[in-house]
């Protein structure tokens, strides 16, 4: 009997060549750093952006201690001084030191190289205040891309309102 021979079969290709697997790992890895970074962008963003509300809630917070001590509006500009009105009442003017002292405290622990500015004058329809909040937001100016060499300017909230 004469048997048949059969051409020799080649066994099928099964899995991954070790340069394919190779080739998706570096597809993979840059799409995780790409992700990365955006995910750290939107965390200074995020940081950005709540300065910048704690910011407009200390200037609010001013003008209402302000609006509080009418008789005394004028004089809320400077450091202030803190004095202890537990024992005897505080007048107007020692109030607004005080005012100012515990406000500047405030924005310096809050933000950034935070400092604050009051500028109150009397105006025809009552006292005019002017209030600047400006602290230090390189870090998140830095990570938005601003150009090399380019230094990033302080941020400020500006608040004018009559009282």
């Amino acid at each position: 009997m004469h048997r048949a021979t059969r051409p020799a079969q080649i066994p099928a290709q099964h899995g991954f060549t070790l340069v394919e697997t190779m080739v998706a790992l570096v597809v993979l890895s840059v799409g995780l750093l790409g992700v990365a970074k955006l995910v750290t962008g939107a965390v200074h963003a995020n940081d950005s952006g709540y300065m910048r509300g704690q910011a407009t809630q200390l200037a609010y917070e001013i003008l209402d201690e302000m609006r509080a001590n009418r008789p005394g509006a004028l004089s809320y500009a400077g450091a202030g001084a803190y004095t202890d009105c537990s024992a005897a009442p505080c007048t107007p003017t020692v109030l607004a030191a005080t005012d100012m002292f515990n406000w500047n405290a405030r924005v310096a622990a809050t933000l950034p190289n935070g400092t604050g500015t009051v500028t109150p004058a009397a105006g025809a329809s009552g006292t005019v205040a002017t209030i600047v909040v400006q602290w230090d937001d390189s870090q998140a100016q830095w990570a938005f891309g601003t150009a090399a060499g380019a230094t990033p300017g302080a941020m400020s909230i500006v608040l004018k309102s009559v009282l």
